[in-house]
């Protein structure tokens, strides 16, 4: 499909979207176009790494059609383990703020209060004279609006980077709890940006200075604004920069570690964090989600213009940006994204870290909060739990991903009535269907997922971020070249085969690092406490690791089927051995469940190479491996 056709699309999803009832209070799984024995795979998928004592607890909304499918809590608010989790718990929601930021901005672009096109000084004449770097350059351009909407405002985090120019960021002292945002804003007239506006996507707190926007703009505080133009219309009754005492039963645990003094949402807030301050519930944030999935409505309450949406959910970076940071990692096309205004965008069809089709977008919080809309399956899901940074965020992503779109009911065409009689084959024919299949990272057709460059290659098995003084190594495959050779997390990359990796964006340094397997590669590497670098000399190896899989085998005269690898796959589970039974020489079919279909396929040889599962529109398919 061109561009164009996709953009045509689109925008009939986008006005379609309200014709359908809305009802996110009783669940309604059939009528979503769920299977509900599949859907309850979610519970014990959550229950299994609460009783490894990664969370405490978790809940999981899923939404389609306006109509809920699954509210669900598992676990418990405290982590000793003694007060059962409600679907009503409140979270501390982290980054998942920014939407709702943005949101509040686009109104008042609406109303032509803020001009996207601006400078930022128009509004915050204390930032005109903002420069570039440690050397204090003058900018390109001034920074506008916009920027502070996509990431390209030149502002960052601390976090984003190790080098002298982050630290600069560590000065900031007036981001504080008992400060207001405009005493925040204030303080960033001491540091420099790190990029030139418009030229690099890094994330920031640019979204801060944003919500100071809101507030200038308006005449409101931000909290105030935020209640009377956003939580009240949509009934967002627990959403807030605070928990109020009476509810504090209902606030679940922080990690282990405690709550940093700036997020101790236990006691109210002078500073507004447009980036990150609020609480919320699952029930709250899923109204959020469907008003955005209607293009702007809810219950008769609209906040955004249809337009206004589609253009907060459209790719809105310039041509050749860059990408900079730690985040960078989760954005860009080197994971099949980009970033609107608010928003991380499905852009790549074929894969993306992002689920659901182009188009589809979310963003999480620092405590593993998540949530993705995919416009083309009207499909909202969203994932609320208090994990600590670092402790393996992207497992619970990319679980959820797979059990929502692996429970979708997939439609029996009218076309392939079972048999009238059995067909029965000899066992020879049996027998070569035998062996495992693999379908790698796709689980649905409608959630498209060839393997991610920037993490399966032949390669050397390291997944890096970009900071100033090289790609610092996030983490290792294990097994793979890189870890066997040494390399350790929070080593620094600085050169490969020779060639510096300064100033090259994160894709072109995976590109380096990718190569033919048996082909070696050169790696300098810094680390810390060692005083002189260390070069290493590693073979790459092909990458890939585990995807769903089923197995396939004969019993009592009749193909037996089981998933074997880390995901069920439609009717078949680890440990349940499925009968099928047969259509004709090469089509079977699962008796339960949702009468799963499959087609074997054969090369040229007449070899069973594959298998395709319910031929047709929702069809997906798996390499024989063995």
């Amino acid at each position: 499909m061109s561009a164009r056709g996709i953009g045509v699309a689109l925008a009939t999803l986008w006005l379609s979207a309200t014709g359908f009832a809305q009802n996110l209070t009783l669940p309604d799984r059939e009528g979503a176009g769920f299977s509900a024995a599949r859907l309850a795979r979610i519970a014990p998928w959550y229950q299994s790494q609460i009783d490894a004592g990664a969370l405490t607890g978790a809940v999981v909304a899923i939404a389609r059609d306006g109509k809920l499918a699954y509210l669900q809590a598992i676990g418990t608010y405290d982590r000793a383990g003694k007060n059962p989790l409600k679907s009503d718990a409140i979270f501390w929601i982290a980054s998942m703020t920014k939407p709702v930021t943005s949101v509040a901005a686009m109104i008042l672009v609406e109303e032509g209060k803020l001009d996207l096109a601006a400078p930022v000084a128009k509004y915050l004449p204390e930032l005109k004279d903002m420069k570039i770097g440690l050397e204090r350059a003058l900018p390109k351009r001034p920074m506008e609006v916009i920027d502070l909407l996509r990431h390209t405002s030149g502002l960052t985090y601390p976090e984003e980077g190790a080098d002298a120019l982050h630290r600069t960021y560590d000065t900031v002292m007036t981001f504080r709890r008992d400060g207001t945002l405009a005493d925040f804003v204030t303080g960033l007239t001491a540091v420099p940006l790190v990029h030139q506006p418009g030229e690099v996507w890094e994330y920031s707190w640019g979204v801060d200075v944003l919500a100071r926007l809101v507030e200038v703009a308006s005449g409101q505080p931000f909290d105030e604004f935020l209640q009377n133009r956003i939580f009240k219309p949509l009934g967002m009754i627990d959403t807030g920069f605070y928990v109020p005492e009476e509810k504090l039963v209902r606030l679940v645990d922080p990690p282990k570690g405690g709550r940093h003094p700036i997020w101790d949402v236990t006691k109210p807030a002078k500073l507004f964090s447009g980036g990150g301050g609020l609480v919320s519930t699952a029930p709250d944030y899923l109204r959020f989600c469907q008003m955005l999935l209607n293009g702007g409505e809810l219950y008769g309450a609209r906040i955004l213009a249809v337009n206004t949406v589609r253009q907060m959910t459209t790719d809105a970076l310039p041509p050749g940006v860059r990408f900079a940071g730690a985040t960078s990692e989760f954005v860009g096309p080197q994971v099949g994204t980009s970033w609107g205004l608010g928003f991380a965008i499905r852009t790549n069809p074929e894969f993306s870290i992002l689920p659901g089709a182009v188009g589809s977008f979310n963003w999480s919080g620092a405590w593993g909060t998540y949530f993705w809309i995919d416009p083309s399956e009207r499909l909202i899901g969203l994932q609320l739990i208090q994990i600590a940074p670092g402790d393996n965020s992207g497992q619970y992503r990319n679980a959820l991903r797979h059990l929502v779109y692996g429970a979708l009911r997939v439609p029996q065409p009218a076309s392939h009535p079972a048999p009238s009689s059995p067909v029965i084959l000899n066992n020879e024919v049996l027998a070569s269907y035998a062996g495992t299949y693999d379908f790698g990272a796709s689980l649905n057709a409608k959630d498209k997922q060839a393997p991610i460059p920037a993490f399966i290659f032949s390669g050397v098995g390291l997944s890096v971020v970009m900071t100033e003084g090289g790609a610092t190594v996030r983490a290792l495959v294990d097994g793979a070249p890189a870890a066997k050779a040494g390399v350790l997390p929070g080593d620094v990359l600085t050169e490969i085969d020779g060639s510096s990796v300064r100033g090259l964006g994160i894709d072109q340094v995976l590109a380096k690092l990718r190569g033919k397997a048996g082909a070696d590669v050169r790696l300098r590497v810094i680390r810390k406490g060692l005083a002189e670098p260390i070069d290493f000399k590693i073979v790459r190896e092909p990458i890939r690791p585990p995807g769903a899989r089923i197995q396939v085998r004969v019993a009592n005269g009749e193909l037996v089927i089981a998933a074997t690898g880390p995901w069920s796959v439609l009717d078949f589970e680890r440990g349940k051995p499925v009968p099928v039974k047969a259509d004709s020489n090469t089509e079977f079919r699962a008796d339960d469940g949702d009468h799963t279909r499959l087609a074997f396929i054969k090369d040229t040889a007449g070899k069973v190479s594959g298998v395709i599962l319910n031929p047709g529109p929702w069809e997906i398919k798996a390499e024989k491996i063995n």
